[in-house]
């Protein structure tokens, strides 16, 4: 697909993740202006380097999905550098250990495990926060400036535990449908803005936040791993560039200006899969 933002600034957070980072550079050959926020600044600026590197403009800010604050400042910022959000991409977001259960099984707990009823629920609402509010903020900062202008867009990035709740995270899980439904209402609020709002949600993909759920300190896969791949039924792990045929498509005017509440899986058909 050839896509073409010439000249069209898009926002991306959480840039300095895999996911993310991944999206900023499958975006370098469109003619956009990047600006990649992230909390840690140094993977931001990193990445920011990376994405120039490949002939886009591109800068890295660190920014608080979690501050309006922060937000606001940002976007006065890039309004001096490049000049008002066209696109936004809400890709901050993940997990806690702290709201991270170790049995899958009410009936399975043991002593010194932590279950159900020992979760933090500071450590749960840290996780809803993040991912949520992680969304909420950014769309209220950013999406001013594009309140009348036309070829305007917003992209959630979800999750498959959207569709399907995974064992042991409540609070991703939960958090994940809740920016689903949250995609779907705002593409309802703004669409006589003629502000298209959608949402990817990938299945499962190595990142450094999952990658000790799925891989033992020696390389080997755990458990979990296992019964991910089974009922995966292309039976593998996706790859990162296989999200990005999907953002291209919502993000074009041209080929999707029709579509808005959408939030299309990108799971190797683990949702379409029963088990049997």
């Amino acid at each position: 697909m050839n896509l073409n933002l010439k000249d069209k600034v898009v926002v991306i957070t959480g840039a300095g993740g895999i996911i993310c980072g991944g999206i900023a550079e499958a975006l370098a050959d469109t003619g956009a202006k990047l600006a990649l926020l992230d909390i840690n600044q140094e993977a931001v600026e990193k990445e920011a380097e990376k994405v120039c590197s490949l002939g886009c403009t591109a800068k890295g800010y660190r920014a608080d999905v979690l501050d309006k604050n922060s937000l606001e400042q940002v976007r006065e910022q890039l309004h001096a550098d490049f000049g008002k959000c066209d696109i936004l991409i809400n890709g901050a977001g993940g997990n806690n250990p702290r709201a991270t259960t170790d049995n899958e099984y009410s009936a399975e707990a043991a002593e010194g495990m932590k279950d159900f009823f020992a979760l933090d629920p500071d450590g749960v609402r840290f996780v809803f926060d993040l991912n949520f509010i992680g969304t909420f903020l950014p769309t209220q900062v950013f999406a001013q400036d594009m309140v009348g202008r036309k070829g305007c867009t917003i992209l959630n990035v979800s999750s498959m535990n959207a569709f399907r709740p995974l064992t042991k995270i409540p609070a991703y899980s939960g958090a994940k449908a809740a920016v689903s439904n949250f995609t779907e209402w705002l593409a309802v609020h703004f669409a006589k803005d003629g502000i298209r709002v959608n949402a990817v949600a990938p299945g499962f993909f190595v990142t450094n936040q999952n990658r000790d759920l799925l891989f033992n300190a020696d390389g080997t896969p755990t458990p979990r791993t296992g019964k991910i791949l089974a009922a995966t039924p292309m039976g593998r792990f996706g790859e990162i560039e296989e999200i990005m045929g999907a953002v291209r498509l919502l993000l074009s005017e041209e080929d999707a200006g029709f579509i808005t509440g959408v939030v299309i899986p990108i799971d190797g058909g683990f949702n379409a899969y029963s088990g049997v």
